[in-house]
């Protein structure tokens, strides 16, 4: 798998997240010259969310999502829509966070750490997107929770808000996982022949 990551992203098809990417490259700079503060790591992180599909080399449909919506994430973080739009937060983390569990599952089944999707009783692989969606879900709170006391303390936590996006995270996660098999299908994976000695 290691080895495929930077062939896949440098296979020379367009697509239609590549647009997306590159208004992701440019949101990096315009907020952090407009905004500044925490906007410049918050969209360095969504930078880094919309390159991996394409490395993974995930189908385009499956791509398009992941991409648009973490960038939709980031501008939601920087323009404070999360606490500001009533229940946008708690929609972002059900369907972004159900999608990068989905990334997180093709990983996970590219290193043969969980069965591959369409492999699998449905279930089973609904309740380990559920499982990959509370993982992503704690690592992003304890972010949070490190960024608002050690980074800015605008940065909203609070018991109430980390109970309702964790639920939100693993309900995300288990719909997702649900579509797994067709999400996981179609991959375009560039692999390099390793010459054999001799």
């Amino acid at each position: 798998m290691i080895r495929a990551l930077g062939p896949t992203f440098l296979r020379p098809k367009f697509l239609v997240a590549d647009v997306v990417r590159a208004l992701t490259l440019v949101s990096l700079v315009v907020a952090s010259i407009g905004w500044g503060g925490t906007a410049l790591p918050v969209m360095a992180l969504s930078l880094l969310g919309v390159v991996v599909p394409r490395m993974l080399g995930l189908r385009p449909a499956f791509d398009l999502a992941v991409c648009v919506l973490v960038l939709l994430a980031g501008w939601s973080s920087v323009l404070e829509w999360y606490t500001s739009v009533f229940l946008w937060d708690k929609f972002m983390h059900v369907v972004l966070t159900g999608l990068l569990a989905a990334v997180l599952y093709v990983i996970g089944a590219d290193l043969r750490a969980v069965p591959a999707p369409d492999g699998e009783r449905r279930v089973v692989v609904a309740i380990l997107g559920l499982c990959a969606g509370l993982a992503i879900g704690a690592a992003w709170e304890m972010g949070e929770w490190l960024g608002h006391n050690f980074v800015d303390s605008a940065i909203y936590v609070g018991y109430d808000d980390t109970i309702g996006d964790l639920a939100a995270d693993g309900a995300g996660g288990l719909l997702v996982g649900l579509g797994l098999p067709w999400l996981a299908a179609r991959r375009e994976v560039v692999r390099r022949e390793v010459p054999r000695p001799g």
